[in-house]
């Protein structure tokens, strides 16, 4: 009663009131204070000594029964090599075998005719000999060499008799021996006398792993750093012993094809980690290796490691001269990009991955040291799942993307007037995209959109996929801008490198060496990962990587001519290596296009310029278009109307194989064979009256449904951002 009462004027019930001073529930619920231990007490002199250490019991391959199976198996391979390699090479061993075992038998006779020659008797003979000579007259001593010739012959008879028995009965018995037991004679007798006759340089049996090339020590190790400045030198008199030295948490070991080694400095001598990053060069030189066999990185807290602490690794020779490994994305069937992207392979082969949502690339470096192959890199693995949007320009507008066009939503090529007014659009495209994403993002539940960003729900159900900006030879775009334009086009990229990732876009931009002008300082500082090919200094691998990056090991100055597909990569503040990229050759990045396309179009995903693609529609129908024709149609994609000579030119900048050695003469009969019926000869572009081809025409010599299949194909639908979000 008193409740309701309660209820009615404060609107809720009070707590009841307990009678009982000890509420046995409460007491029960409370929990108790942890005993304190004895050997936990601080006053307890045998804490330290009875902390049981914190140390696994066994080491890490015998902690489960999977690892145990595995390193046996791993083991069994071993041996199965082991056995393939000397199995081969075992006439081989044979015949060295058997050059020894007569090298041995040799030193066996030299060693055995002192005593077959009776050379302990020889002594005594010349000794009387030559006494017998200097007195003739003594008939006692004639007698003595006498007696001690006797003696010798008598035992050079009996040894070198035993001897010959003995080789006759060895040769008796083993002629009568049987076949089996002949080999085992010939072993036993080989063995031994092989042995006898090896040197200290012999191996009967060769080397599985190439000998070492390069070798270290502790104490070389302290000598380079004490070489390079990081470590005093000793005072007194016995100054090496008390010069100070690294404290080596493991190794120098032999670690695959090179040393490895984690080191502390000393306290006291003021120098850290990054002090010793910066000494590479010195250092490399001090061991006897080039410094590209150097590789050295913090440990960092999370690893166990300090501000002092360094793993060294060093190679035994250039571990990036090797032959490419083939992309894995080649062999693929599908993909998805929330999983990191397969990049190469870094200097121990260990595999290097990248992921690419919530991120923004750039790549940079000299022309033909594979920036473009690595950059295809990224973009090929977006081929491979069908919710990705492409959006790509390439400003050389050559070969390298031309398979995009049955894949871009837009594909923006050269860098031609038009082109660039093209890129423009698609850059207003894709901010308007992006702001429709977020209004949508914000009108949408926690439950659905938790932190404000894509999901694969979202993705789905609002058909909204990733959006995958690809800009190649971005410096070609802004020098071929007016300064206005140029810093309104670096604001719009900026926008989506900044924005961009939260709503599902993916920039990935390339460049040679990006000064202000090429690419502005504002652009590369936001982007989140760099890689960069090789470069001609210092300064222009931190312009690509970063200020201080090369002070901090991440320099691709070090790269030489030769490490072509090598590239420096930097994934965050203190995170970089150097990585031998995958291979994925042009013919093979045009396959995964039209593998992409079919998975595209499996999902309803064929959208913009690839969905009005002619030739596109053209394979799909069956129907053959001449090749000029279609690669006219590619190069006026921005275009209505184009001097011939233009024409030409982009055709041989995106094809020179083909078209290198083509004049305007062979250009106009190729067009006119392949049913290009011009309107008009002469085409006024800005006041330049020239000859000239005008799309509609060449579009008249495409098939009438051909064309009209392009330009009806729907676009990949899209969600309005008023619909009701929770529908």
């Amino acid at each position: 009663m008193t409740d309701t009462i309660a209820e009615r004027v404060n609107g809720h019930a009070e707590p009841k009131v307990k009678l009982l001073k000890f509420a046995p529930e409460q007491a029960a619920e409370e929990p108790a204070a942890p005993a304190l231990e004895a050997v936990d007490r601080p006053d307890n002199p045998l804490a330290d000594w009875l902390t049981v250490p914190d140390a696994p019991v066994l080491p890490a391959w015998a902690r489960s029964w999977s690892s145990i199976k595995a390193n046996m198996a791993a083991a069994g391979r071993l041996a199965w090599w082991h056995a393939r390699y000397h199995g081969i090479r075992t006439p081989k061993y044979l015949f060295k075998a058997v050059l020894l075992a007569a090298r041995g038998f040799f030193r066996a006779c030299r060693g055995l005719w002192p005593t077959l020659s009776a050379q302990d008797h020889s002594s005594a003979v010349k000794a009387l000999r030559a006494q017998v000579k200097a007195k003739p007259e003594d008939v006692d001593l004639a007698v003595r060499l006498q007696v001690a010739h006797a003696t010798r012959t008598n035992s050079r008879r009996w040894r070198f008799g035993a001897a010959a028995v003995g080789v006759v009965a060895a040769a008796v018995g083993f002629a009568l021996a049987p076949p089996l037991l002949q080999a085992g004679i010939l072993a036993a007798v080989t063995v031994p006398l092989a042995y006898l006759g090896r040197g200290k340089e012999t191996r009967i049996l060769d080397q599985a792993v190439p000998p070492l090339r390069v070798d270290m020590s502790a104490q070389q190790l302290n000598d380079a750093l004490r070489a390079a400045g990081l470590l005093k030198s000793g005072s007194g008199k016995d100054a090496d012993k008390d010069a100070p030295r690294v404290s080596c948490t493991m190794g120098p070991v032999r670690d695959g094809r090179g040393w490895a080694v984690i080191f502390d400095m000393p306290r006291g001598g003021g120098k850290t980690a990054s002090d010793v990053l910066a000494k590479r060069e010195v250092i490399a030189q001090e061991l006897g290796v080039d410094e590209i066999q150097v590789i050295m990185s913090r440990v960092r807290a999370a690893k166990g490691g300090n501000a002092g602490r360094v793993s060294m690794w060093v190679a035994d020779d250039d571990p990036y001269l090797s032959e490419p490994t083939p992309s894995p994305l080649a062999t693929m069937e599908k993909f998805s990009i929330w999983e990191p992207v397969p990049f190469g392979q870094d200097a121990r082969g260990n595999r290097i991955s990248v992921p690419v949502i919530w991120q923004s690339m750039f790549f940079g470096g000299l022309p033909r040291r594979g920036k473009t192959f690595t950059q295809r890199l990224m973009t090929a693995a977006g081929l491979l799942d069908p919710w990705v949007r492409h959006y790509v320009a390439d400003f050389k507008g050559g070969q390298d993307w031309m398979g995009m066009r049955h894949v871009a939503h837009r594909l923006v090529l050269g860098a031609e007037d038009d082109a660039i007014d093209a890129f423009q659009a698609m850059l207003a495209e894709l901010l308007a995209e992006m702001e429709r994403r977020f209004a949508l993002f914000r009108g949408l539940p926690t439950s659905i959109c938790p932190e404000g960003k894509l999901t694969p729900q979202i993705i789905e159900k609002y058909r909204l996929p990733f959006i995958f900006l690809t800009v190649d030879e971005l410096q070609e775009a802004f020098l071929a801008m007016d300064d206005k334009t140029r810093e309104q086009v670096v604001d719009d990229l900026g926008r989506l490198a900044r924005r961009g990732p939260a709503a599902g876009f993916i920039s990935n931009y390339a460049s040679q060496r990006p000064d202000a002008k090429s690419v502005p300082t504002k652009l590369r500082e936001i982007i989140t990962i760099r890689a960069c090919t090789q470069v001609t200094d210092k300064t222009s691998s931190d312009m690509v990587l970063g200020q201080g990056k090369a002070a901090m090991g991440a320099d691709a100055s070090l790269l030489s001519e030769d490490h072509k597909g090598v590239t420096v990569l930097v994934t965050g503040p203190a995170s970089h290596a150097t990585v031998k990229n995958d291979l994925l050759t042009t013919a093979e990045f045009n396959a995964l296009c039209l593998k992409g396309r079919a998975l595209r179009e499996a999902v309803g995903q064929i959208s913009g310029d690839a969905a009005g693609d002619v030739a596109a529609v053209a394979g799909r129908a069956g129907v053959v278009i001449p090749p000029v024709l279609s690669d006219v149609l590619d190069a006026m994609r921005h275009s209505d109307r184009i001097h011939s000579a233009d024409l030409l030119a982009r055709l041989v900048n995106a094809d020179e194989d083909r078209y290198g050695d083509w004049d305007l003469d062979r250009l106009a009969a190729e067009l006119d064979a392949a049913g290009v019926r011009r309107t008009t000869k002469q085409i006024n572009i800005k006041g330049k009256n020239l000859a000239g081809y005008r799309r509609a025409d060449l579009e008249a010599a495409v098939p009438e449904e051909l064309l009209l299949a392009a330009r009806t194909v729907d676009p990949a639908p899209t969600t309005n951002p008023s619909e009701n979000p929770s529908a």
